[in-house]
C-alpha cells in the first residue's frame, strides 16, 4: 500500500458539489492499494501513520504524532498512486489492486487508524470523482510504501 500523508490545518473532499468528508488539523492521506497488498500491509500502515511524529512541539521540533495533538484524518483512496510510468508517457495501472480488493483494504486501513487511537477518520467516496481541498501546514508531506516493511 502507498500513502501520501500531508500535514494540514484543514481539508475536505466534495463529490457532486457536496462535502462528504471534512477535518480540522491533522492529516490528509491519499491511499493507493497495490495488487498483492494484504491486511497486514493495512495494519502496519495504520500503525505507522498514527505514530508518525510530524507535528511540532514547544521547541518547534517535529516530535508530536496525530495522537498527541488529538488530530483528525481525511483518507482519500487514489488508485493513481499505483501508476507505472516506466514506459511511454501514459501511466499504466496494471499493478493496482482490483476495485473490490482496493476498497476492502482502504476501508480496513481506515478502521485500523481508529483502532490505533485516531479519534476521527473521515473518508472520500471510493471510485468517485472527488474534489479535494486542503490547507497544507508547512508544507509537510511524507510518502509511505508498505513494501519497505515487508520481510
Amino acid at each position: 500500500m502507498k500513502a501520501v500523508i500531508q500535514r494540514v490545518k484543514n481539508a475536505r473532499v466534495d463529490v457532486d458539489e457536496k462535502t462528504v468528508g471534512e477535518i480540522s488539523e491533522g492529516y490528509l492521506i491519499l491511499v493507493g492499494v497495490m495488487d498483492g497488498d494484504t491486511e497486514a500491509d493495512a495494519e502496519i500502515l495504520a500503525k505507522k501513520t498514527a505514530s508518525l511524529r510530524i507535528f511540532t512541539d514547544e521547541d518547534d521540533k517535529m516530535n508530536k504524532s496525530i495522537l498527541d495533538i488529538d488530530g483528525e484524518v481525511l483518507a482519500v483512496s487514489q488508485f493513481t498512486l499505483c501508476a507505472d510510468v516506466k514506459k511511454g508517457n501514459r501511466p499504466s495501472f496494471i499493478n493496482s489492486a482490483s476495485p473490490d480488493e482496493a476498497n476492502r483494504l482502504y476501508e480496513y486501513y481506515c478502521s485500523k487508524l481508529l483502532e490505533n487511537g485516531v479519534r476521527k477518520v473521515e473518508k472520500g467516496v471510493f471510485g468517485a470523482h472527488m474534489e479535494v481541498s486542503l490547507l497544507n501546514n508547512g508544507p509537510v508531506t511524507i510518502l509511505y510504501d508498505t513494501e519497505i516493511w515487508r520481510k
